[in-house]
């Protein structure tokens, strides 16, 4: 639960102040130097304005000093800075003040050198514009100030270092109890509106206040009589003015006012000077003049006044008397004034209008020709271009002056210049050296007027301030003002800080701990970053403040920083022993290096990542966060199936008992003779019996019988079968030489062949029951028939082959003599073909050489041709002109 304190000040008469308002000996000792210093200079003035006991002498007085106060401040805390160089002025710099409209303060170089410059430009221009000479230029030259441009001769250059009011030269410095660069003595120079009296300030800037004296006065219509200021003697009644207008009939209707009492405006009907027409008029406008002529009979009684209208006499008939003929040679006398000059015949010889030549007509009567056509060589403005034109017509040429203008920039431009180019007519536009504004003067040579604008540097109560170029106003020290500071904090501490001095720009930050809950419990550590209230911004900019060497620790005006308590935080995985230390705000999850080891969806493996998030889990701040699923397990099935079978499971790993086995397993029958199919779940789920019973094919058995070479005769059986000593079956039995031959009992065959000690097992199955008889005298007859046959085929076998061996000799010799005869004839075929062949190059190279020479001479013959053509149509151009 928050609670606040109330704050009560002490019942002391000073107030408490803030740290911040702590400053060092030396701004104190300004300050303190700069209030005595205002208060020792308007001592004497206000001691004199103090018998003026009213409230409008008073605002009076506080308007006169403010001027003169804004140029102390800057003065005792250094902000005076001059205009030309835009440098500080230090007490100890030679300086001069403008002492007609602006009063600035200039470091004396400076001004001696801008004036300098000045003079001689103007001096230049003058000797290049008027026609005087340099020197006179140069004494008649003038300089302006930098800021109020008022106009000074070259005499008044600067030349001394004097105080404000001129009277001390080189005044000290090292004083600080006399204002710097000030006499200290009383200003005594004239006051304005020439009263009579002397400034009573002590020397000082700026402009000498208005007349402290009182007077007995008039108001500006003289009606109303009272006590007032010197300085402000003329004042008015705001009375009728009631004085007598010019005209002597009317008085004056506006409210009592200085200078000369307005025109008339009473209205009224007047006549015209001739009479003739009414109008109503304004009082200050009643003598006009109408529009018509006067057509007054004059004294001869034959002509009429042809002048406009007017007022009086219109005087003698011009016709009477001596006249003369319109050119003026021949003098008629004694002729009445209504007749007709003649003319004289002679040539009229009058000087027209062009000032140079005569009128060559003979003397005629009204005006001469008005354009003198006399052929006359004149030259353009520019001298560039001669000509016989009439002496009436200008002669102008087409051609732009190059010459440059005054300000050395730009070029003249115009057509047919006479060499009295105009001033440059382009905006400076250069920017000033405050670098906030450009020069709005006409394009002009040399350096720029500074810039005239004051920039006013004032605490944030306005009441202290001073005024500083335009362009320092970053370089100079914010005013320091005793007063409190009005502005309400914005922090959430505003009830319980301390009340802090009146100051320049923004409010300093509230310097007690934020003290502001996080939403995870902990409490913010810091200074106060609450807002600040914002500077005033009728006030200036900002000045250039040192650079801290520390970080702030937090901007103001800005939320709390996240939160930077230490807290234990496990990793994504949840791993014993794995926890880490991390701010509290950091909301990153950690993963360590250990396995996942959490068990996967099919509930038979283990993870094998490193460690991750198990499944959505929420975070810090309240929302869920998707972490990253567990590997897919991608091995076979392993399980042992129930019942158990020899097949794997089909499916990949996975959770639960394995699907029934529905792999086709071939069985064969008991003999051999048949392969039967069975789905391996329906066969393992029979018994031993039934297994036995399935896989009966339901035949004879097919096996032969271990001692012989026939059939069991039992139905398909398992196992060996029975009674092999016991078969019936027949077999021929035969001597060794297969000419006997019987049939006995298979069991006789393999008693016997017991009886002679022999297994029937190992008789092979194509020699059973061979040798069980003896041979006789028949079986040995039939051996050497066989014999004899055989002997007799031996030589017919051998002299067959041997014409066959002799056969092949003839063969091999013609084929060697076939070789030799291809041989004899290739030698021949090769000399011929080589002669084909240097035949064929001759008849090439031939070709070669005939298409290159007529190739040649076709290109002659087709120059040849076209030279013909072109002389051809020379001649056809030559015959057309």
């Amino acid at each position: 639960m928050n609670t606040t304190a109330s704050y009560h000040p002490p019942p002391s008469s000073q107030p408490p102040f803030s740290d911040s308002d702590l400053d060092s000996d030396s701004d104190s000792e300004n300050f303190q130097v700069g209030s005595d210093l205002s208060n020792s200079i308007f001592k004497t003035y206000l001691e004199f304005s103090s018998s003026s006991s009213s409230s409008s002498s008073s605002s009076i007085t506080a308007v006169d000093l403010s001027k003169i106060q804004s140029f102390l401040t800057s003065s005792s805390s250094g902000a005076l800075s001059c205009l030309i160089c835009l440098e500080r002025i230090r007490p100890s710099d030679p300086t001069w003040s403008c002492s007609s409209l602006c009063f600035a303060v200039f470091h004396l170089l400076c001004i001696q050198s801008w004036a300098r410059q000045s003079s001689d430009l103007s001096a230049a221009r003058a000797a290049a514009r008027l026609p005087i000479t340099a020197e006179t230029a140069a004494k008649q030259a003038t300089w302006n100030c930098p800021k109020c441009r008022s106009s000074y001769s070259k005499s008044e250059i600067p030349r001394c270092y004097l105080c404000f009011c001129g009277k001390l030269r080189d005044p000290p410095s090292d004083n600080p109890w006399i204002l710097p660069h000030s006499c200290g003595e009383i200003c005594n120079r004239p006051l304005p509106n020439n009263c009579g009296h002397f400034c009573l300030l002590l020397c000082h800037p700026g402009p000498c206040p208005s007349c402290p004296k009182s007077v007995k006065a008039r108001c500006f219509c003289g009606s109303v009589e009272d006590f007032r200021r010197c300085g402000f003697k003329n004042f008015s009644c705001n009375k009728l003015c009631k004085k007598r207008l010019d005209c002597n009939k009317h008085n004056c209707s506006e409210i009592c006012h200085p200078g000369t009492c307005p025109p008339c405006r009473a209205r009224e009907t007047y006549r015209c000077r001739c009479g003739k027409k009414e109008e109503e008029k304004d009082c200050c406008d009643r003598d006009y003049r109408c529009e018509n002529e006067c057509k007054k009979l004059l004294n001869c009684g034959k002509h009429v006044c042809e002048r406009g209208c007017h007022g009086g006499d219109c005087g003698e008939c011009p016709l009477q008397g001596n006249r003369t003929c319109p050119c003026g040679k021949r003098i008629y006398e004694g002729m009445p004034c209504d007749g007709v000059a003649p003319v004289c015949g002679a040539t009229c010889n009058k000087l027209l209008n062009c000032g140079f030549h005569r009128c060559p007509e003979r003397c005629h009567k009204g005006p001469c020709v008005e354009t003198c056509r006399t052929m006359v060589k004149k030259a353009c403005w520019c001298g560039g271009l001669k000509k016989e034109v009439p002496c009436y017509q200008d002669l102008s040429c087409e051609r732009k002056c190059l010459r440059m203008r005054d300000c050395g920039r730009h070029a003249c431009k115009r057509r047919c210049c006479d060499g009295d180019c105009p001033p440059c007519s382009e905006v400076c536009d250069k920017r000033l050296r405050c670098k906030n504004h450009k020069c709005p003067a006409p394009c002009h040579r040399g350096a720029c007027a500074p810039c005239p604008i004051m920039v006013t540097i004032s605490c944030a109560c306005g009441e202290t301030h001073f005024e500083v170029p335009c362009g320092t106003e970053m370089d100079q020290k914010p005013p320091k003002c005793r007063k409190l500071c009005k502005i309400t904090p914005l922090c959430r501490h505003a009830s319980t800080s301390k009340p802090h001095r009146c100051h320049y720009a923004a409010c300093p930050p509230c310097r007690a701990p934020c003290e502001e809950e996080y939403p995870c419990g902990h409490k913010c550590n810091l200074r106060c970053h609450g807002p600040r209230p914002p500077p005033n911004p009728e006030f200036t900019l900002k000045p250039k403040k040192k650079k801290s060497n520390h970080q702030t620790e937090c901007t103001p005006g800005t939320p709390c920083p996240p939160c930077p308590e230490l807290v234990w935080r496990p990793c994504v995985g949840e791993h014993f022993g794995a926890e880490r230390m991390m701010v509290c705000s950091n909301t990153t999850r950690f993963s360590c290096d250990n396995l996942c080891g959490n068990l996967l969806p099919c509930g038979n493996h283990y993870c094998t990542k490193t460690c991750h998030p198990l499944e959505t889990q929420p975070s810090s701040s309240g929302h869920q966060k998707r972490s990253e699923s567990c590997e897919v397990c991608n091995l076979p099935c392993q399980k042992v199936r129930m019942p158990k079978c020899s097949h794997p499971c089909p499916l990949p790993c996975h959770p639960g008992e394995c699907p029934p086995c529905k792999v086709l397993m071939k069985r064969s029958c008991h003999c051999g003779a048949m392969v039967h199919a069975f789905e391996c779940i329906h066969y393992n789920n029979l018994s031993e019996k039934d297994q036995v019973a399935a896989r009966s094919c339901g035949g004879p058995c097919h096996r032969k019988l271990p001692n012989c070479k026939h059939l069991c005769p039992e139905i398909c059986h398992v196992d060996k079968c029975p009674a092999p000593d016991k078969c019936s079956k027949k077999v021929t039995v035969c001597c060794k030489c297969q000419t006997l031959k019987k049939e006995w009992i298979c069991q006789d065959v393999q008693a016997a062949y017991r009886d002679t000690g022999n297994d029937p097992k190992d008789i092979p199955k194509n020699q059973f029951g061979l040798g069980l008889l003896p041979c006789n005298s028949d079986c040995k007859r039939k051996i050497q028939e066989v014999e004899s046959a055989l002997q007799l085929r031996k030589p017919k076998v051998l002299e067959k082959k041997e014409p066959e061996n002799k056969k092949h000799g003839p063969k091999r010799r013609k084929r060697r003599d076939r070789i030799q005869e291809g041989k004899q004839v290739s030698r021949f075929q090769e000399f011929v073909a080589t002669m084909k062949r240097l035949l064929l190059f001759i008849i090439i190279v031939a070709a070669l050489i005939a298409v290159t020479y007529y190739s040649y001479k076709g290109l002659l013959q087709l120059s040849d041709w076209m030279n013909e053509v072109e002389l051809q149509r020379a001649k056809r151009r030559r015959s057309r002109f």
